[in-house]
């Protein structure tokens, strides 16, 4: 079957606080900060036709809460690390049908789902330590853990996955954004990020498919 992916977008408020170096010479600055924002999956489907047969399967999902907490160091003017904790938690309707000559069924199930994940980030500033705006371009791993769990289900003639669906994978993290100073200590940042990994929301409806997030965000 081919594979497909679904995505996710999020618009966030935070704090970034950076704190002043102890001495003045070095481009060593600590900061961290918290996100909080709307989580939106994009819907996912497949399909399979034979000559006398035809199997459908689908989720929607709706939209949830996000969360990114998130430190790190300038360690140069133009050069950052980042580590980061992200979770997000969406509902998702799971649907399922087939027809053969003999007959069909069908099922309808509701879950809840979160994710979470663990990330180490490289930022890479485009203007120096001290400007008030300063664009970057940003890049990690992470450990992405993703779970769901059965809210309730409807069936006739084909039965319900049952029990929790969880997997735990690595993922790729891009992201771009602009922080803007506010004082001396605090700054807004605006950034848009992607986290890609395999989906396990696949894993119960035909095969493997791709999981891609993405994510808006935005504070002061």
């Amino acid at each position: 079957m081919k594979q497909s992916g679904s995505i996710a977008f999020g618009v966030l408020m935070s704090w970034l606080i950076a704190v002043p170096p102890v001495a003045a010479q070095t481009d060593r600055r600590v900061f961290f900060g918290a996100l909080i924002g709307v989580s939106t999956l994009s819907a996912d489907g497949r399909a399979v036709t034979m000559a006398r047969e035809a199997a459908l399967s689908s989720y929607k999902p709706e939209n949830g809460l996000t969360i990114n907490l998130f430190g790190g160091a300038h360690v140069a003017q133009y050069f950052s690390l980042q580590g980061n904790y992200m979770w997000n938690r969406n509902d998702l309707t799971l649907v399922s049908s087939f027809v053969t000559p003999q007959g069909g069924g069908f099922y309808e199930q509701r879950r809840e789902s979160a994710q979470h994940a663990v990330v180490a980030d490289a930022l890479v500033y485009f203007r120096r330590i001290g400007s008030r705006i300063r664009p970057y371009l940003g890049t990690g791993l992470a450990v992405v853990h993703f779970s769901a769990s059965v809210i309730d289900s409807t069936a006739s003639g084909l039965t319900a996955p049952a029990g929790e669906i969880a997997t735990t994978r690595a993922a790729l993290r891009s992201h771009v954004g602009i922080d803007v100073g506010l004082s001396s200590r605090t700054a807004f940042r605006y950034s848009f990020s992607e986290t890609a990994t395999p989906s396990a929301r696949s894993c119960r409806r035909q095969g493997n498919g791709a999981s891609r997030t993405f994510k808006t965000c935005s504070g002061w």
